[in-house]
């Protein structure tokens, strides 16, 4: 049983690693919920010109820093990244969703397998 196939041309990606390291996906954004926050979703472009999403739960164990427990969202502090899907940048507050953002960084620096 393969991680991921791509729901549009069938291409299967074996583990998490597999996907994060083929050339041919890019992290295209992040879709926060803010209910649950391992319940929101990445969203990744695949060269076939399909965009996928997949659960931020699968990708929590990445992250390995502080979890803060207040959600910052709206304060002066906040940036409003979450707001926005295709903000990548991590979150300099001391937000409970920051741990996300930072994951979000994790994904999107992923070192690519050289193309063949």
């Amino acid at each position: 049983m393969s991680f991921k196939a791509c729901t549009s041309c069938r291409v299967e990606w074996e583990t998490r690693e597999d996907l994060l390291s083929d050339p041919a996906v890019t992290l295209a954004g992040y879709q926060a919920d803010f209910e649950e926050l391992e319940a929101g979703f990445f969203l990744f472009n695949h060269s076939c010109s399909t965009t996928f999403a997949l659960g931020v739960d699968v990708f929590k164990e990445l992250y390995e820093g502080p979890v803060f427990s207040e959600r910052r969202t709206g304060a002066a502090d906040c940036p409003g990244y979450c707001l926005r899907k295709d903000e990548l940048r991590p979150c300099p507050a001391h937000c409970e969703c920051a741990w996300v953002r930072e994951v979000v960084r994790i994904v999107s620096r992923w070192k690519k397998k050289k193309k063949a």
